[in-house]
């Protein structure tokens, strides 16, 4: 499994504005609900259903908001490095500055929870964070993610 399979340049965004974390699911939602072929009031619902049972700031500066998506047929991600941290009730209390948005299908299989677990490794490792953080465009950004 590779996450350029569920992650394309096109969806790697670097210094996308939000100020509040409401605002930021919702563009991201958007966006990720058009390019997978989603409707988007059932992606913002799902995202937003689960971000209310515990957020999803994992830490470290990262947060991986995920829902399950009626109807989507693979898993699908936006991958977000925004302008300025913003807060988004982290476990660790730190502001979030890195967020990857992973759309799951309903239907659940082994090969969809190992997305979320390789991207969870992936934001957990120190020297992905700091190319990440340093990447100049969307393609060394895309780049350091799928590495």
């Amino acid at each position: 499994m590779q996450l350029a399979d569920y992650l394309s340049e096109e969806n790697t965004l670097v210094d996308v504005q939000a100020s509040t974390k409401t605002d930021l699911l919702s563009n991201l939602c958007a966006r990720a609900a058009v390019a997978a072929s989603s409707d988007e009031k059932t992606v913002s619902c799902e995202i937003l259903k689960r971000e209310g049972l515990g957020s999803t700031g994992v830490g470290g500066g990262v947060a991986i908001p995920h829902a399950r998506i009626p109807g989507l047929k693979s898993a699908f991600g936006v991958l977000a490095r925004l302008q300025k941290p913003i807060d988004f009730e982290a476990i660790d209390g730190e502001p979030v500055d890195i967020v990857f948005l992973l759309l799951l299908p309903t239907a659940t299989s082994g090969e969809h929870l190992n997305v979320l677990a390789a991207v969870a490794r992936r934001l957990r490792n120190a020297e992905a964070l700091q190319a990440l953080r340093q990447a100049q465009d969307g393609a060394a950004f895309h780049s350091a993610m799928v590495a």
